[in-house]
């Protein structure tokens, strides 16, 4: 038992160790980081065509973005209405209810989130 109680602090100390290892490898990561920040941003200073151009870049990504979740909204709604078109008439108005009913619940949440 007395051999149990003095393994644990040994035990504790070497996971403190390994902690404060994994924690000078994030600092010595991030140091990293900010240097090539710095080094990317002076080379843009030098080259204002250049960040010019990364900003349009940006812009056009961002807006192809957009553009894709538009798409998929539309495909959406697409395959919404088509599996309506299949269902048979009896069930039609139940299913449109129950439709309905989710997404005024999805986007009441959304809308309570803020957007």
């Amino acid at each position: 038992m007395a051999d149990d109680k003095s393994i644990i602090p040994l035990i504790k100390n070497v996971t403190e160790a390994i902690d404060a290892e994994d924690l000078a490898m994030e600092a010595a990561r991030e140091l990293i980081k900010d240097e090539v920040k710095r080094v990317i941003r002076a080379k843009l200073e030098e080259h204002p065509e250049l960040r010019d151009e990364i900003k349009e870049a940006i812009s056009m990504y961002m807006e192809a973005k957009a553009r894709q979740a538009f798409a998929l909204v539309k495909l959406t709604k697409c395959g919404a209405k088509l599996g309506m078109e299949l269902i048979p008439a009896a069930l039609k108005a139940d299913l449109q209810k129950e439709v309905v009913s989710l997404f005024e619940h999805e986007i009441s949440s959304i809308m309570d989130k803020g957007l």
